[in-house]
């Protein structure tokens, strides 16, 4: 049997079966979710996550700079983080790279990261570094705290809840189409918005943390692998199914634009374009005005409601604008597939 043959997730069960007779001590959630929450007897649970990227598999050199490289490692570490409702503390960083890379090209890598770790509340403090013949890796290691009773859990989504999802998904995959087709011909300024929503995504940390301080909402991720790929992991999770309103989907202009010119569907980008770090999360419809005014009146970011969480096990369904109830062509990011 081949790694690609059983997939990312299918690799990650097969793995976290292989772990599940260690001791668990002090382990409140362990492999399934955003972040490890671990208890260290003190007031606050210990929250830990890690990221890596790839040269040749999450980025090239031609496409990012090291500093938009820096900053972007921690952004998707932090927004695990705020998925949870936490708050980013403590990084290190493994850094492998090859002899003959500049010494101004490390400077600007930790400089990014340096800058986005700080915005966060967060402070490097320590990593390991390695030479490689050639290409890079950066991973990145977050830890984090929050308060037992404001922890989020992908698990606990109910059915008939509501699905919201912040701000506008789609951009990032957008951007990357840009980085793909460089030739495409759109608005300067929805071209820079575009790729900086792909190379320098800014994770919502303020609004994670609203959210769960609110203590109305019932389940949390963030959106790395897609929309229908994170809803998915929720569903799964908390032994729930799905229903997504294809009308009620928040397309920006932005994404409309650049489907057109690329001759591709802005919906398929929307849900399972990846890597727009938004956060998607359940709650009770009575709830939703509350919540959607919440987070605009104090961080400026919309709230669209998508869905609702049904009792069908496992089943992810798209309404169509004609009423057709139909299943998901397009799934989420899977580093093997």
């Amino acid at each position: 049997m081949l790694v690609n043959q059983i997939g990312e997730f299918g690799l990650i069960g097969r793995i976290a079966a292989m772990l599940s007779g260690q001791t668990t001590a002090g382990v409140v959630r362990g492999i399934g979710d955003d972040v490890a929450v671990l208890d260290t007897s003190g007031p606050e649970y210990l929250l830990a996550t890690c990221d890596i990227q790839i040269e040749g598999v999450h980025f090239t050199r031609r496409a990012i700079t090291a500093y938009q490289l820096g900053r972007r490692v921690v952004a998707i570490n932090v927004s695990d983080i705020a998925s949870m409702g936490g708050y980013p503390r403590w990084a290190l960083v493994s850094l492998a790279i090859p002899g003959n890379t500049e010494v101004a090209y490390v400077d600007e890598l930790y400089r990014g990261m340096r800058e986005q770790a700080a915005l966060a509340g967060a402070s490097i403090v320590g990593g390991n570094l390695s030479g490689m013949e050639s290409g890079m890796a950066l991973d990145f290691t977050l830890l984090g705290v929050i308060a037992p009773e404001l922890l989020v859990l992908r698990s606990t989504a109910r059915t008939g809840d509501s699905i919201l999802i912040t701000g506008s998904p789609g951009e990032s995959r957008a951007g990357l189409e840009l980085i793909r087709q460089p030739h495409l011909e759109l608005n300067p300024e929805i071209n820079r918005k575009l790729l900086e929503r792909h190379l320098c995504p800014q994770p919502r940390l303020a609004e994670g943390q609203l959210l769960a301080r609110s203590r109305q909402i019932s389940a949390m991720i963030d959106v790395s692998d897609g929309v229908i790929g994170d809803l998915a992991h929720i569903c799964e999770s908390s032994g729930k199914g799905a229903e997504i309103e294809v009308a009620n989907l928040p397309v920006s202009r932005e994404v409309s634009e650049a489907a057109l010119a690329a001759g591709a569907d802005s919906i398929d980008w929307v849900l399972s374009g990846g890597e727009d770090y938004e956060l998607l999360f359940t709650a009770r419809p009575q709830a939703v005005p509350e919540l959607k005014k919440m987070l605009m009146d104090e961080t400026g970011t919309s709230c669209t409601q998508i869905g609702s969480i049904t009792d069908e096990t496992g089943e992810m369904w798209v309404r169509l604008a004609d009423g057709r109830r139909v299943r998901p062509s397009a799934e989420g990011w899977d580093h093997f597939a």
